[in-house]
């Protein structure tokens, strides 16, 4: 498995990707996005300052993490970042988050990176493990604010300094 940054041919399997997570109801968004949809999102993210990485095995995209800056146009918070990642679900399990995050994590001092967090829902707890494993520690909970399927989720912040 190498990590290298996303190219615009990946879009489209980042894409399917994450639209696994909205099928399983494991990320507050809950209706299907297209590469139309996401194409400002990917043109946002630069390998300069936030970039998308991306796991791949022979070929084959696995998952990806991105870094997004925080309240941007808040200049005291230009050293704060939210990160996010979505693994294939045929992959779980195998190591694609842990390889993402430790590049990632390698990579935020030349970004400019002291402090990175990811907001994400109580339920997901392979997240939550993941985020432990590399010293993230629940910063603030948000009890009951989001509504997934009649049912309302909490959602968490886990962060750290780098």
């Amino acid at each position: 498995m190498i990590v290298r940054f996303a190219r615009p041919q990946d879009l489209p399997r980042l894409i399917e990707i994450f639209n696994q997570s909205v099928s399983a109801r494991s990320t507050a968004v809950l209706e299907a996005v297209t590469v139309e949809d996401k194409q400002s999102w990917f043109d946002e993210h630069t390998r300069e300052q936030f970039p998308i990485l991306v796991a791949e095995s022979e070929s084959k995209v696995l998952g990806y993490l991105y870094i997004s800056p925080y309240r941007p146009g808040r200049s005291a918070l230009i050293h704060t970042a939210e990160v996010s990642y979505f693994v294939d679900f045929n992959h779980h399990n195998k190591g694609v988050a842990s390889r993402l995050m430790e590049d990632c994590l390698k990579k935020c001092h030349s970004l400019g990176i002291k402090t990175l967090f990811a907001i994400l829902l109580e339920t997901n707890i392979s997240s939550v493990n993941l985020l432990k494993k590399y010293g993230f520690e629940q910063w603030a909970h948000l009890p009951g604010v989001a509504e997934i399927d009649c049912v309302e989720v909490s959602q968490v912040y886990f962060g750290r300094k780098v």
